[in-house]
C-alpha cells in the first residue's frame, strides 16, 4: 500500500476527535501515535532516499535500482517491517494496558499486515528476527503485471470510503483540510 493509504487506515481506526474524548490530552497522544506508528514502517525509507538523492546526488534510478536491493537498506527495513517485533509490542501494549503504545503498534503492524500481501518483488522480511525469507506476492499494489492495475484503485476506493467516514467523524476546517490532502496524496499518482 501507499504510505497515505497507511495514514488513512490508522487514523480511521485511532484517530477520534480530541473535544469530545473524556480525557483529550491522552487522545491526542492516541492520535499522534496512530499516525506515526503508520509512519514508522515507511520512514526509514523515505530517509534513505532523501539521504541519498539530496547529499549523495544518486538518482532515482540508482537508488531503487541498486541501493534498494542493498544488504543493509534490506536489513534496515527488515526490523521497522518486522511482523514479531510489532505483533509483541501490541500484546505488551494490550497486557499492560497502554492505549499510546497500543495505537502506534498496532497501526504498524496493520501496516505490515497489508503490505505483506501486495509486495511481488519489492517484499521485505518481515519474519525478522526469525528468518529472513520475503514473500513473493502474485499480487502486487504498484505494479501492473501482477494486478497492479485493480489493487491500486480498489485501494483508492478503501481509502475513499474511509475517508468520508473520517469526514463525517471529525467537524473542523484543519481536520477536513488534513484529511482532503491525505486523499488526494493517496490518489494523485493514479491521477497522474
Amino acid at each position: 500500500m501507499n504510505t497515505p493509504a497507511h495514514l488513512i487506515v490508522a487514523a480511521a481506526l485511532w484517530v477520534r476527535p480530541t473535544r469530545a474524548a473524556r480525557r483529550p490530552a491522552q487522545q491526542a497522544r492516541i492520535n499522534a501515535a496512530a499516525l506515526i506508528g503508520a509512519l514508522i514502517p515507511d520512514a526509514s525509507l523515505y530517509f534513505m532516499v532523501l539521504w541519498e538523492a539530496r547529499v549523495n546526488g544518486r538518482t532515482p534510478q540508482q537508488i531503487f535500482g541498486h541501493d534498494y536491493r542493498d544488504p543493509f537498506w534490506q536489513t534496515v527495513f527488515a526490523v521497522d517491517n518486522s511482523i514479531p517485533l510489532w505483533t509483541a509490542l501490541t500484546a505488551l501494549a494490550v497486557w499492560r494496558r497502554w492505549p499510546v503504545l497500543l495505537a502506534l503498534s498496532g497501526a504498524a503492524l496493520i501496516h505490515v499486515l497489508t503490505d505483506f500481501p501486495l509486495h511481488h518483488n519489492d517484499g521485505r522480511a518481515h519474519f525478522q528476527p526469525f528468518t529472513g525469507w520475503i514473500f513473493e506476492s502474485p499480487v502486487s499494489y504498484w505494479d501492473p503485471a501482477h494486478y497492479g492495475w485493480l489493487m491500486g484503485p480498489l485501494e483508492a476506493l478503501l481509502c475513499a470510503g474511509l475517508a468520508v467516514i473520517l469526514w463525517r467523524r471529525f467537524r473542523s476546517r484543519v481536520a477536513h483540510a488534513l484529511i482532503a490532502v491525505a486523499l488526494l496524496a493517496e490518489v494523485a499518482p493514479a491521477l497522474i
